[in-house]
């Protein structure tokens, strides 16, 4: 079956056809972006669809967004996406706007059981019993003209992300609907909540071996990576590469010879920042003890592995009841943040990650359950 195929390239064409996408219950979204050499995603090419229709907006041509900003606002046009962590990097960088509601075909998948994590081919197949070429997902979308193969890609992708709605939404339990919907805004406030760069060395390997004199060096060499990356808007590994950061912050070097030493640092980055970089080493190395921040917790020993099953039990009880995936009820990062907050003998907090309708459901147990493996001998 042909596809119609509609090209938006200017203003005008962008605000009229946003306004008569406010008056439809949903829409398909999607997006075509580069991301090679920048820390920021480059827009090339958004999708909506309908389920009969695609419209393929050319990012390249537009300059006000704000009709499009108006739709993704809207709360009574649902916006359907999959797996859309990316996409939503886009539209915040392109529009300074974010879709709500937000229907996640890919969490849709999950809380139906058909499947966690799934991509979008697999589900289409699934649902539509339509196999989807894979030639185009990496070419060179900022090229102009798009090739026809391009565009077909594209467009099909917008119809069949509506038409996979159209399915999978009566499935749904309102429950589940409520959940799907839940989830998918946590997705849009995470991406809302800005990180602050003096946190970033919480999150770099093995941080909790080092003292807290040395974490005063990573907090230090991790802000002004991160900072540095969204200035120049480059990958961060092209500032400072990842497996650097620890032996800098452990060994301190002091001179460049020392600095092209350390492990994976790039020459570029001693030529380019070196004697930044050994510079604030010094100053944050001379900090007071009271500016230094505390040391890490170290990770959860082997023996809390049984525990954490018995956690992980929980999850697969709830989601066999609910006929959801497993994996889909409870992230092992939020579970070893619960075992942290109390291991071995208590007492425990639910960690703040453990948000809505999870908490809600799975809470009490969770902590019940820990309170009684506390008292096993």
């Amino acid at each position: 079956m042909a596809i119609d195929i509609h090209w938006i390239r200017d203003d005008d064409s962008l605000a009229l056809h946003c306004a008569q996408w406010q008056t439809l219950p949903f829409v398909a979204l999607d997006t075509e972006f580069m991301r090679v050499d920048t820390f920021y995603p480059i827009a090339a090419l958004l999708q909506i669809g309908d389920g009969k229709s695609a419209w393929l907006i050319d990012p390249l041509l537009i300059n006000n967004w704000q009709p499009f900003s108006a739709l993704l606002e809207n709360p009574d046009v649902v916006k359907v996406v999959h797996a859309c962590s990316e996409d939503l990097e886009v539209l915040l960088r392109l529009t300074g706007s974010l879709p709500t509601p937000l229907f996640d075909t890919q969490l849709a998948a999950g809380f139906l059981n058909l499947g966690f994590s799934m991509g979008y081919s697999r589900l289409v197949q699934e649902v539509l019993g339509i196999e989807l070429p894979k030639g185009e997902t990496r070419s060179d979308w900022l090229q102009r003209p798009l090739s026809a193969t391009q565009i077909s890609y594209a467009a099909e992708d917008a119809v069949h992300l509506a038409e996979v709605y159209a399915i999978l939404r009566p499935r749904l339990s309102d429950d589940k609907y409520a959940w799907l919907l839940e989830d998918g805004a946590e997705l849009v406030a995470n991406l809302r909540r800005e990180t602050d760069p003096y946190e970033a060395y919480r999150d770099a390997k093995l941080a909790w071996k080092l003292s807290g004199a040395q974490l005063a060096v990573l907090r230090e060499l991790c802000a002004w990576r991160e900072l540095q990356a969204r200035a120049r808007n480059l990958p961060r590994n092209r500032i400072v590469r990842e497996h650097s950061l620890w032996p800098l912050a452990k060994t301190q070097p002091d001179n460049l010879v020392a600095l092209a030493r350390i492990e994976d640092m790039h020459p570029k980055t001693v030529r380019q920042d070196g004697e930044f970089i050994l510079d604030l080493i010094k100053r944050a190395a001379s900090l007071p003890p009271e500016q230094w921040p505390k040391t890490l917790p170290e990770p959860l020993p082997i023996d809390a592995a049984t525990v954490l099953k018995s956690l992980r039990a929980i999850g697969q009880q709830y989601a066999e009841q609910l006929q959801m995936a497993p994996e889909l009820m409870l992230r092992k990062k939020t579970l070893e943040a619960l075992l942290k907050s109390g291991y071995p003998h208590g007492p425990y907090q639910l960690p703040d990650s453990l948000r809505g309708w999870r908490r809600e459901r799975m809470g009490q147990a969770l902590l019940d359950s820990l309170a009684t493996a506390g008292e096993q001998p």
